[in-house]
């Protein structure tokens, strides 16, 4: 079940993205939160200083800062290239043009680089792979998964979608996963057999609506807790 590392773009987000995408309210900000596959957000730095407590996790922390900041500017030409090919496929309300999405997403990336070695030194970065996370059970109050899972259901498979999202679950309280697209902008087709899969082993599943689109109908989260 090894991921295709070259495949996942190093792309990361804002807090106000995070708090739109996984609709966080005040509350949810209080709680131990689980970033999983976290990459180069700047949610985490963000949310330690309103004395927030996060830890994110994901594979690229083994790398240097210089060899993420190589990974970033590999995935800036990729997503800017696809952006900037189909407009059409988004919507440009609160992100206006290509160049605002460009300089937004680099001002949060580099919040994260000039972050990483500080997070990692205070233990809120931690290098860890779905399907299998390096915490113990019930670890977290919460767990956000944010572009990974569903995304990219062209490059994992089924079977590792629902083993991550259980493997979240055994982590967090709840879990939520944002978006439910794959990047032609369709539903996953992963999403069906990961609820009902879900639903049998005893979980209360809900789609719920965000208050973020960027990427066309890429407007809901899914929650995943204990019945």
């Amino acid at each position: 079940m090894g991921i295709k590392f070259e495949k996942i773009l190093i792309w990361g987000r804002s807090a106000e993205e995070y708090t739109k995408m996984f609709g966080l309210t005040l509350e949810d900000n209080k709680l131990k939160i689980i970033d999983c596959a976290g990459g180069p957000a700047s949610f985490n730095v963000e949310m330690t200083r309103r004395g927030g407590n996060v830890v994110s996790c994901d594979p690229i922390y083994k790398f240097s800062k210089t060899e993420i900041a190589q990974r970033i500017q590999e995935a800036n030409r990729e997503v800017m290239n696809a952006v900037q090919g189909n407009p059409d496929n988004f919507v440009w309300q609160d992100i206006q043009s290509p160049n605002q999405l460009l300089n937004i997403r680099r001002s949060a990336m580099q919040e994260f680089i000039e972050d990483l070695s500080l997070g990692i030194q205070e233990k809120r970065y931690v290098m860890g792979e779905l399907p299998t996370l390096p915490f113990a059970d019930r670890q977290f109050d919460l767990a956000l998964c944010s572009h990974f899972l569903f995304i990219y259901s062209e490059h994992l498979s089924e079977e590792f979608h629902l083993a991550s999202i259980v493997e979240m679950c055994r982590v967090a309280i709840e879990t939520r996963i944002f978006p439910l697209l794959d990047t032609s902008g369709k539903v996953s087709p992963f999403l069906l057999p990961a609820v009902n899969q879900l639903l049998k082993q005893g979980y209360k599943v809900e789609i719920r609506q965000a208050s973020y689109e960027f990427q066309k109908s890429g407007d809901k989260f899914l929650s995943i807790s204990k019945s």
